[in-house]
């Protein structure tokens, strides 16, 4: 299969060392705006196309494309991708409002294209891990305490570097939890609230974030953000369920009493991203639909929406 990654960051480079390691993709081209840089991570990773923009890119003969860029071009790019006849799957965030991720859930429906998100919290062998004891009848969730949390009080990406464009801790960082959250607790959120702090004067965004959930079945959320935490980075979720308590911390994973619990055989690979990539290019094998289609993670956004609402109001 013949892909095309667009995006050569910080989450281009963990797509492209997943994908070296699937047999039946291949790189086939390379877009970013530096077309030296580009080179630069076409060279290191033998891919043989650079393009300076999406539209050169999609009249190759690619089968599909993994859009690693900015939150705020992901809706139009997935549906461009679409249009193309290509499949494709758009890192996290879907989209940063509630009409473009409609709006790319309908160019879905059209086409027919696989189209898939990059929740990765379904893919880490810590949260499969989980989920294959909820799907087993094993347990059920009945509270999760999550914890999203930066030292990012500059523009910089997952790398460190200068960033050319704003994140987000609602429509980007929540929507890992909140997806999750319904996910694992196999129930719609029915009830969700939310605070935030100060606007930052430079960044234009909300450096700090509250936000509560409540599940149909009863199940419960609390999630935390900040851009503000001076100490390590990442996002720490604590199931408490009723036969057990598991923190994840990314793909590693502790029972309530922090003794580790193995998961090095729940899926071929340690790798979240590479198994995120491992399931889109076998949905288009198989033509089927991916886990974390589009269409599967379309509530998390109407959940965000409603956040998004509430917090300016407030």
């Amino acid at each position: 299969m013949k892909i095309v990654v667009v995006g050569p960051g910080a989450f281009g480079i963990k797509h492209l060392d997943g994908l070296k390691n699937i047999e039946s993709a291949e790189v086939v081209g390379l877009v970013g705006r530096d077309a030296a840089k580009t080179q630069a991570v076409a060279d290191e990773y033998a891919i043989p196309h650079v393009y300076t923009s999406l539209e050169e890119a999609l009249e190759s003969d690619a089968d599909a494309v993994i859009l690693c860029t900015p939150t705020q071009m992901h809706a139009a790019q997935a549906i461009a991708c679409m249009k193309a006849g290509k499949h494709v799957q758009v890192e996290i965030p879907l989209a940063d409002s509630w009409e473009d991720a409609q709006e790319v859930l309908k160019v879905q429906e059209e086409t027919g294209k696989v189209c898939m998100v990059g929740h990765t919290r379904r893919f880490n062998p810590s949260h499969q891990y989980v989920h294959n004891k909820i799907t087993a009848g094993e347990l059920n969730i009945q509270q999760m305490d999550v914890q999203t949390y930066f030292f990012r009080r500059k523009n910089i990406n997952a790398k460190g570097e200068p960033r050319s464009w704003t994140d987000h801790l609602l429509w980007h960082h929540a929507a890992h939890t909140v997806d999750l959250f319904a996910y694992q607790a196999g129930s719609k959120v029915v009830k969700a609230n939310a605070i935030q702090g100060p606007i930052h004067p430079e960044l234009g965004i909300a450096m700090d974030m509250s936000i509560q959930l409540l599940a149909e079945n009863g199940a419960m959320c609390t999630l935390s953000l900040s851009f503000n935490n001076d100490g390590p980075l990442g996002t720490f979720f604590r199931y408490i369920c009723d036969n057990g308590t598991y923190i994840a911390r990314y793909d590693d994973l502790v029972d309530g009493r922090e003794n580790a619990i193995d998961v090095s055989q729940v899926d071929v690979s340690m790798n979240g991203i590479e198994l995120q990539d491992r399931e889109f290019v076998a949905a288009i094998n198989e033509g089927r639909e991916p886990n974390s289609s589009v269409a599967q993670v379309f509530d998390c956004y109407r959940v965000l929406y409603e956040l998004e609402q509430q917090l300016n109001a407030q």
